[in-house]
C-alpha cells in the first residue's frame, strides 16, 4: 500500500493574502476520464482567472496529473468506500474555500464550501449501482447538496434534478472537450485505421459497457444494416459484450482522433447522462455523431449530432441508416460538430468557476483575479 499524509494543508501557503482555495480531487486518477478530465483541466484552467493560491488533495499516485500552479498535497492511493471515508476526513486547514470536484465535503471545516454534482444517477438510476453503492453515494452527495455554500453543476439537465430533489439552485459550468483533441489528419487516419483493422464502413461507440449505455439497442441497429460496431472501454462487472460487435479494449488518448474520424458513424447511445463528455469530445474530433435523447447531451451537442428518442431501436436503426448512405449529411455534420465542441472551453468553464466562488462573498477571493473575466453564475 502507498502511504502518505493522511491529514492536508493546516497553514496558509506562504506569500501576498490572495486568497485559498483547497480542492477535493481525490477522485483524480492516473491517465482517468470522466470526472479525472473535469478534475485535471478545471486545475488547469484556473490559474489563468483566479488570482488565488490553490492546493489539491490527491492520491499520491496522481500527483503528477496536477498542473504547476496547483500545490498537490498527497493522500494514500485507496478506492470505493476507503477513498469516501479519506474525503470526510480532510482537513482545509485556514483555506478561504474547500472545493468537492466529486460532490464530497469533509465533516469539518472552517471554510467556505462548494460542490460540483456531475449527476444524480444514484438517485435517478439506481439499477446500475450495486445496492451498497448507491447507498452510500446517495448519502455523500445528499449531504454535499445540502450543506455547501455553493452547488455548481456541470449541465442545466444536472441542475434541474438538483433543483427537483433538494431544492437547491446550482451554478451550471458545462464540461469542454480537452484542448489537444481535434480532426486527424489523412496520415493519422490511415495509421490507426492499420493498427486497427478498420473495415471501410464501420460504427464505433467508445465508452465503458455498464447499464446506463444503451449498447445493446446500438448493436441491434447495427446487425439490422449489417455494419460492424467496434466498443472500445471496459466493460462493467455483470455486463457483457454484445453479439456481432468487436471489442477493442483500452484506446490510448493518442488514437481518439484517428478512431474518431475513421469511423463512419460514432455513437454515443445511452439511457442517462449529467453531461455526455466522451460525445463533446468525439465532436471535437471531427466525428459523425449518433447520440440519444437523454440528460445533458442535447444541450452538450447542440444540432452538430444526429439525436433520437433513447429506448427505440426502430428509430436508431433509421437515424444510422440515413446517416451510412448520405454522405453530404455526414460532411454538414462534421462541419459542425467541430463547431459546436469550439464552442466549449475550459476557461469558459474556469471562468465561471471563479465567479462563483466570488459570489460567496469571501474577502480575500472578491478581488483575487483583477481583470478576470466576469461570468454570470
Amino acid at each position: 500500500m502507498t502511504t502518505g499524509p493522511t491529514t492536508g494543508p493546516t497553514t496558509r501557503p506562504a506569500g501576498p493574502t490572495t486568497g485559498w482555495i483547497d480542492f477535493n480531487a481525490l477522485a483524480l486518477r492516473p491517465r482517468g476520464s470522466g470526472v479525472q478530465t473535469y478534475i485535471r483541466e478545471l486545475l488547469a484552467a484556473l490559474p489563468a482567472v483566479c488570482g488565488a493560491r490553490l492546493t489539491a488533495q490527491v492520491q499520491v499516485d496522481a500527483v503528477g496529473e496536477l498542473p504547476a500552479a496547483v500545490t498537490g498535497v498527497p493522500h494514500p492511493v485507496a478506492a470505493g468506500a476507503r477513498r469516501a471515508l479519506a474525503g470526510l476526513a480532510l482537513r482545509t486547514g485556514h483555506a478561504d474555500v474547500h472545493h468537492g470536484l466529486d460532490a464530497d465535503l469533509p465533516l469539518r471545516t472552517g471554510a467556505a464550501t462548494v460542490a460540483t454534482i456531475h449527476d444524480l444517477s444514484v438517485f435517478d438510476t439506481p439499477y446500475a449501482h450495486s445496492r451498497g453503492r448507491a447507498a452510500g453515494e446517495r448519502w455523500l452527495v445528499g449531504r454535499a447538496v445540502r450543506r455547501a455554500d455553493a452547488v455548481l453543476a456541470v449541465s442545466a439537465f444536472t441542475a434541474e434534478r438538483v433543483e427537483a430533489l433538494f431544492g437547491r439552485s446550482a451554478t451550471v459550468t458545462p464540461l469542454a472537450p480537452r484542448p489537444d483533441l481535434a480532426p486527424a489528419g489523412e496520415a493519422e487516419l490511415a495509421r490507426v485505421r492499420a493498427a486497427y483493422d478498420l473495415p471501410p464502413r464501420c460504427v464505433l461507440q467508445l465508452a465503458t459497457i455498464e447499464p446506463r449505455k444503451d449498447v445493446e439497442g446500438l448493436a441491434a441497429a447495427c446487425r439490422a444494416l449489417d455494419v460492424p460496431l467496434l466498443l472500445a472501454g471496459s466493460v462493467a462487472p455483470g455486463c457483457r459484450v454484445p453479439p456481432g460487435a468487436r471489442h477493442l479494449g483500452y484506446v490510448p488518448d493518442a488514437d481518439l482522433p484517428g478512431l474518431y474520424g475513421a469511423a463512419t458513424v460514432v455513437g454515443y447511445c445511452s439511457h442517462y447522462e449529467g453531461f455526455g463528455l466522451p460525445a463533446v469530445e468525439a465532436l471535437a474530433c471531427g466525428a459523425v455523431l449518433l447520440t440519444t435523447a437523454v440528460g445533458g447531451i442535447p444541450e452538450a451537442c447542440g444540432d452538430a449530432a444526429a439525436v433520437v428518442a433513447p429506448g427505440r431501436v426502430d428509430l436508431l436503426t433509421s437515424a444510422l441508416r440515413a446517416l451510412l448512405h448520405d454522405r453530404d449529411h455526414r460532411a454538414a455534420l462534421r462541419e459542425r460538430s467541430v463547431a459546436r465542441a469550439g464552442e466549449l472551453t475550459w476557461t469558459a468553464t474556469a471562468a465561471a468557476t471563479a465567479s462563483a466562488y466570488r459570489a460567496l462573498g469571501v474577502p480575500a477571493l472578491v478581488s483575487a483575479a483583477p481583470g478576470a473575466p466576469a461570468v454570470a453564475g
